[in-house]
């Protein structure tokens, strides 16, 4: 029974992998809220990512990294606090995890990272900048410490589109935004959580052991089709 980290648990996709992890492995959930979970194989830390210290665990096999932000504005309303915050909480927090964690992984037997990033790395998208530019710089951590932590752990990331989630209510706060949104796509889909979660227990699994330093697109088309 692995015990997997998961930074970000209450809420949306992080909430949706510790649902389906949490049978099977032990999970540790560290978050401002308690998950409205109760299992015996949960334990919970509360902890804001970007003020506290985080807790020390003495085993830690796996890592998931779910904070993140949707801050959309044209560049002219942009101020640079806008940027520094989504740098802070997309990246900055998630090297301060990996680095607090990163000798207990290299303890484990088959350990594995996963972070999150964005179509918008991508696609090129309006009022996109802030957002684009730290999940940027994820990939960019994803495939240096891919080859620096080679062969021990293994490190991924995943780039949704628009995934039906609390963070996203702003842009789905409607029917007619969420059909067309879901238009704009080729697969006529938005994603949701659960699917999502079930990419990164995926790249988690003894199933991925030869994957690492890649980023994947869960996009519904909208990245790689013409259509």
């Amino acid at each position: 029974m692995a015990k997997i980290l998961i930074i970000g648990g209450s809420k949306g996709i992080g909430n949706a992998l510790l649902k389906q992890l949490i049978d099977k492995h032990q999970v540790i959930n560290i978050s401002r809220v308690r998950p409205e979970v109760s299992h015996l194989n949960l334990t919970h830390h509360s902890c804001d990512i970007l003020v506290d210290e985080l807790p020390n665990i003495e085993e830690v096999d796996s890592i998931v990294y779910c904070p993140g932000s949707i801050n959309l504005k044209p560049i002219s309303l942009l101020k640079l606090d806008d940027f520094r915050d989504d740098f802070e909480i997309n990246f900055i927090c998630a090297v301060k995890t990996i680095k607090k964690y990163l000798s207990q992984l290299k303890k484990s037997s088959q350990p594995s990272i996963v972070l999150f990033s964005t179509v918008a790395t991508k696609l090129g998208m309006p009022f996109h900048a802030s957002i684009a530019v730290s999940k940027s710089a994820v990939e960019g951590l994803v495939k240096s410490l891919g080859a620096e932590l080679a062969p021990k752990i293994r490190i991924n990331a995943i780039a949704p589109t628009v995934t039906n989630t609390g963070l996203a209510s702003k842009i789905l706060r409607n029917e007619k935004m969420i059909e067309n949104i879901k238009e704009r796509h080729p697969l006529k889909k938005i994603l949701s959580p659960e699917e999502v979660a079930a990419m990164a227990e995926f790249l988690l699994s003894d199933k991925a052991t030869s994957i690492s330093g890649q980023i994947f697109e869960m996009d519904c088309g909208i990245v790689n089709f013409k259509i």
